[in-house]
Order: structure tokens, then sequence, then C-alpha cells
């Protein structure tokens, strides 16, 4: 090959690169994602207003999900009052969305939980709390956040209770990302509050959920 068609070859894989470089620069494909560690899997449960709310009202939205039970007098106000936090710098954001899961649905009624929800003095639809049939809630725990071993499954579902301290982070296309979050500990949570931020940045990959959750037909 001669020189004069290498320099030619050069000059176009340069002019390649610079147009790549212009084309991505700025955009979620020019950086490094956070990582995919799971998907959301579909549900059904019910609001403190006593509303339906399934996996679908998750789209297009960035959410931190966690689970707790209202009569908790040990790690559960100190996880809340760092999701409060957390829920007062970003509750402006359109996309921004907390949902928390009693584990104890029993007791959590929907008036137990709206009564809890009006003492945290939240926005009811930017702090979403749900309860329903405890194996439901518990399957999700496990399979699709990844906040409790999936090994615990094995014991009847009446003698099993969930008590973790840990959050989840669901991008905009229904997608577990980054990282588990321990909600006790002020790094992590800062970390969280950092992820929260790059998510809300990215553009959501697809109109409807992935990983068959969803697709794109009406």
């Amino acid at each position: 090959m001669s020189k004069r068609v290498l320099a030619y070859l050069g000059f176009f894989l340069v002019l390649l690169g610079g147009f790549y470089f212009f084309l991505f620069r700025g955009t979620d494909k020019w950086k490094k994602k956070l990582s995919v560690i799971s998907y959301v899997k579909p549900f059904q449960f019910t609001t403190q207003e006593g509303l339906p709310f399934n996996d679908r009202d998750l789209l297009g939205k960035v959410t931190v999900v966690e689970y707790f039970f209202t009569s908790c007098k040990g790690i559960c106000p100190k996880m809340n009052k760092n999701m409060k936090e957390i829920y007062d710098e970003f509750q402006a954001e359109p996309d921004f969305l907390i949902l928390s899961h009693t584990c104890d649905p029993e007791t959590d009624s929907v008036p137990k939980l709206k009564k809890y929800s009006d003492s945290m003095q939240v926005n009811s639809r930017k702090w979403v709390m749900v309860t329903g049939r405890k194996d439901s809630l518990y399957q999700m725990a496990r399979a699709a956040y990844l906040l409790d071993d999936p090994k615990n499954s094995v014991q009847k579902i009446e003698d099993q209770f969930i008590h973790t301290q840990f959050f989840a982070l669901v991008d905009k296309d229904g997608k577990v990302r980054s990282q588990i979050y321990d909600g006790l500990k002020k790094d992590e949570i800062e970390k969280l509050k950092k992820d929260i931020r790059e998510l809300l940045q990215e553009r959501s990959a697809n109109s409807n959920f992935v990983n068959g959750i969803f697709n794109n037909n009406p």
C-alpha cells in the first residue's frame, strides 16, 4: 500500500473520529453509564390514597425504592429521615419518585399508610407508599429490587418478615441501576443523590419498559 493511500486512510480515520466525538459529546452515548443490576417486574399494589399503582406508573420516572413498616421503632425512622432528605432535594423534579412498600401488609392498611404519609408531610404523588399481597410485595423485594436474599423465600410466606435498610434505584426504563444503597449510611445516601442526578439527565431509551415488561406496541 502506497504512502499516499495510507495518508488518505489516516486522514479519513481522523475525520471519522472527529465526527463521532462531536456527534456524541455531551450526550448519554458519550458517558459511561451506571451499571444495570436488575429489572422491574410486573406488579399491582394500592397506594396510601387507596389508588391502584402498578409497574407502568414508574415509566419515565427515576424512582428510589424501599421497604418499611409503620409501627417500626428500629431502623425505619432512621431510614425515612434519610429518605425525607432525598425527597426534599428532588421533590420539584417532575421525573422523580419515591416508592415505599410496606413489609407488614397485614397491619399496614391504606388508612395507616395515609396517616404515616401525612405525618411525614409529603406529597403522596411524589412519595408513594403501597400495600398489597405479602407474597407479591416480597417477590418484588427479592426478584426485582434485590433488597432481600431470595433464599429467604423458601420459608412459608406467613413466617417471613423482610426488615431491610437498603434502597434501590430504578431508571426511567424500569432498570435497577448502579448498586444497592445502605439507607443508614451518610456516604451511601450522598452516592444515591449523585446517581439520581445522573439518571435524571438520561433520556429514556424506549417509550416503554425494557426486558419484556413492555414493548412498543400500543
